[in-house]
């Protein structure tokens, strides 16, 4: 394994079948060549027997293989890379019904039928063992991206340790990689535990049936292999990690093959969405002059972050069928296959210190070299001589002797110490800041005498600037004026009237075809103080295509009001509707706030009492029963009722909190969103009516409408809790118990119940608010 850049292994696996089209997919004996042929669509839909043939160059093609040996060809090395140090991720990608489950998990009919996820466990745990001489923490993590939501699989076992128990939410690292905040660790030490939660993961995911496949997987799976090595021999602070993700992305759908309806059919359609947004990263990864890549845009590519062309070894399986029907998505397959081929990845070893053992490590040899010290202070008959901090008295004496040495009073100052010098430079340091301060406060009263001179000349300047502009505006020309008087005309200019307003508009009519007047540097806002005899003077002269401009639109903020009543009233309307449901929701949120506080106060309160309590009866001494049992005071008894009523309280209030609190996130979003859209609509409304010359409302009128109005995409809730994978297993002993074991507990659950049923647990309450289209 490299540390260095070093592209993605790709590998085609072709499902087995009857009706193998040879005659349009070609295996050469390499196993590294795939040909592929496809006829010509005609355009007039005329038959065409016109051939079009491709050759796609892979690492490996792996035709009528057997499960051992794909898992040795694909997998072994990234498994054994990681104990190591190195991150490691295969996936498999394809078509729906192109055999990616079979691949990662396996059949459970056979042991020989296992995929490489067992077979992957079975090796980390041999090596475990033959590592002696290190020793090993493995944790497990099973993630399932189902409708863009992400659900930890594993949440059923209470033993796992999680960060959060809320919403899972994708982190950056301060490294550059991933991590899922709340999904829960569980820690594992043998092959048994770690295929009990395999299996336990595999009951959890939500599969379906269509045309093309009756156990089609409905969502995308992570399995997580955390591994932590420390050495036995060594006592240095340094260990390593490293990280192994086993995924099986859910199969690309053509609707018009699979059928799917309902239900299924939204799946289908996240499913194509996140693997179209999957190649938009390889792309943009494969391409070295793109500087963003866009890893946000799902929730699969943000988790595969690291995976993707990071700190990792990855390598991809990209499944295929063999048959003539499918040959279209076969191509598809190896086009996106070919591109993850260009992707870099950098591995790195994943080396860390342990701050404890660091910190002892060096406590020891901080107190070996003074011991050292002293021992070399001994022989040079330096025994005075202290390497401690200074006391405040030899601080004083080391200032005093700076203060002799900076008046001269002292020629040179002995060397003693390390920390003598290094006092000696800090009090030098204080000399010369206090000079640097005594300066500043001296030349500060000159300073402002001069600050406040150049404040005074341009307020100067500008008064005789705009008397120079009162005397070209009295003569008609109201060119080449200065910014400020500029300013200073706009803002004193009256709103002008309706009919003013269509003077104003009647003129435009008529100067649109005489040319601009040349040399104009900024036409000055002012109101309109001639009359008509005056209009019709200036008409005919060469100014009269700008007296249009002579009258200044209205400020934004009254046209604002004027839009808000009437373009843009349904806007507005819905604005205010969605403030009113956030200022609702913000002060149920506020009120649940005071109501938690109070009851963590009063369970304060309470288990200090009841600690008080029972202190005291322990002093004077416990009542029992006649059968030995602790007998509860009536006092002590009340005091118990009234701390288990508070905590179920506080527990009610906090679910409480939560479900308000995105509430409120998501009515801040409605609100920012509809002010967003207000604010635009009233910009294009503003600039098309007062702004823009006739020439260019033309063009908006009859040209097209411009892009950047995306409608909104209303976030939705996860409303399916899963479909059990029924499994059968014929194994040895640790694959065998872990399967029986989740047989046991899929018996207690109700395996029955419908797909829509199980979605419906999971709903969530609607919100009332409007949203903008």
């Amino acid at each position: 394994m490299s540390s260095q850049a070093s592209p993605v292994k790709v590998f085609i696996r072709i499902r087995p079948t009857a009706n193998f089209a040879h005659e349009l997919i070609e295996c050469p004996l390499d196993q590294q060549t795939l040909k592929v042929r496809s006829r010509k669509d005609s355009n007039k839909g005329k038959r065409n027997n016109q051939l079009s043939s491709w050759v796609f160059q892979l690492n490996g093609v792996l035709d009528n293989v057997s499960q051992e040996d794909t898992y040795d060809r694909v997998a072994r090395s990234v498994v054994l890379g990681a104990f190591a140090g190195y991150n490691g991720t295969i996936m498999c990608f394809g078509q729906t019904g192109a055999g990616k489950t079979y691949t990662m998990t396996g059949a459970a009919e056979t042991y020989k039928h296992r995929g490489i996820i067992p077979r992957a466990l079975q090796e980390v745990f041999q090596e475990v063992e033959h590592r002696a001489d290190h020793t090993f923490s493995l944790h497990l993590s099973f993630l399932e991206i189902y409708n863009e939501t992400m659900v930890d699989l594993l949440s059923s076992i209470k033993q796992g340790k999680s960060s959060n128990s809320g919403v899972l939410t994708v982190i950056e690292e301060p490294g550059g990689g991933v991590s899922v905040k709340g999904l829960s660790l569980h820690l594992v030490h043998n092959e048994e535990e770690a295929l009990n939660l395999l299996f336990e993961g595999e009951m959890n995911r939500i599969i379906g049936e269509h045309a093309l496949n009756k156990h089609s997987s409905r969502s995308h799976c992570i399995f997580t292999v955390h591994i932590e090595s420390r050495s036995r021999t060594l006592s240095d602070a340094k260990y390593i990690t490293s990280k192994l993700n086993l995924v099986d992305l859910a199969g690309s759908e053509r609707l018009s093959k699979t059928g799917s309806e309902g239900q299924a059919q939204m799946e289908a359609m996240y499913i194509n969405k996140s693997l179209t947004f999957l190649e938009q990263v390889i792309l943009a990864l494969a391409d070295s002059r793109r500087e963003h890549v866009p890893f946000r845009q799902s929730k699969l590519t943000h988790a595969l972050k690291d995976s993707l062309g990071g700190n990792c070894n990855t390598v991809l399986v990209a499944n295929i069928y063999g048959e003539a029907a499918q040959i279209e998505e076969t191509l598809s397959t190896l086009r996106f296959a070919t591109r993850m081929k260009c992707v870099q990845t950098k591995p790195s070893i994943n080396e860390h210190v342990d701050p404890v053992l660091q910190v002892r490590r060096l406590e020891k040899e901080i107190q070996f070299l003074k011991e050292e010290l002293s021992m070399c202070n001994t022989l040079t008959n330096r025994v005075g001589v202290s390497n401690e901090i200074l006391s405040e008295t030899q601080v004083e004496e080391v200032r005093t002797q700076v203060q002799r040495y900076l008046s001269g009073l002292l020629d040179e100052i002995p060397i003693v110490s390390i920390t003598q010098i290094q006092e000696v430079f800090a009090q030098f340091k204080k000399v010369v800041l206090e000079q640097q301060k005594k300066l500043r406060e001296q030349l500060g009263p000159r300073n402002t005498r001069v600050e406040k001179a150049m404040n005074t000349t341009p307020s100067t300047v500008a008064e005789g600037s705009v008397g120079a502009v009162g005397e070209v505006e009295s003569c008609g020309y109201g060119l080449g004026l200065a910014k400020s008087s500029q300013k200073h005309q706009r803002t004193v200019s009256p709103k002008p009237s309706k009919a003013r307003k269509d003077k104003q508009i009647s003129r435009k009519e008529g100067a649109a075809s005489q040319p601009p007047v040349e040399n104009t540097t900024v036409q000055a806002e002012q109101p309109l103080n001639l009359s008509e005899s005056d209009m019709t003077t200036h008409e005919p002269q060469q100014q009269a295509p700008e007296q249009h401009r002579t009258d200044s639109p209205p400020p934004k903020a009254e046209a604002f009001e004027d839009f808000k009543a009437e373009r843009g009233s349904e806007i507005n309307r819905i604005l205010k509707e969605n403030k009113a449901v956030l200022s609702e929701r913000t002060t149920q949120l506020r009120i649940l706030t005071d109501v938690i506080n109070a009851t963590k106060r009063d369970l304060d309160y309470i288990t200090y009492e009841l600690r008080q309590f029972r202190e005291r009866k322990q002093s004077q001494g416990q009542f029992v029963s006649a059968e030995g049992q602790p007998v509860l005071e009536e006092a002590e008894l009340s005091l118990v009722i009234q701390l288990k009523e508070l905590k179920n309280r506080y527990r009610q209030a906090y679910e409480d909190f939560r479900s308000t609190k995105t509430e409120v996130s998501y009515c801040q979003h409605l609100v920012n969103q509809c002010r967003t859209r207000l604010l635009t609509a009233f910009e294009r409304w503003y600039n098309q009516s007062f702004l823009f010359p006739d020439e260019v409302l033309s063009v908006l009128e009859t040209g097209p409408v411009r892009p950047g109005h995306i409608p909104v995409d209303k976030a939705l809730t996860l409303q399916s809790d899963g479909l059990l994978h029924k499994l059968h297993a014929d194994s040895t002993v640790s694959f065998y118990n872990a399967y029986n074991r989740t047989l046991k507990r899929r018996g207690s659950r109700q395996v029955s119940r419908s797909p829509e049923s199980v979605r419906g647990s999971r709903s969530k309450t609607k919100l009332p608010i409007l949203s903008v289209i």
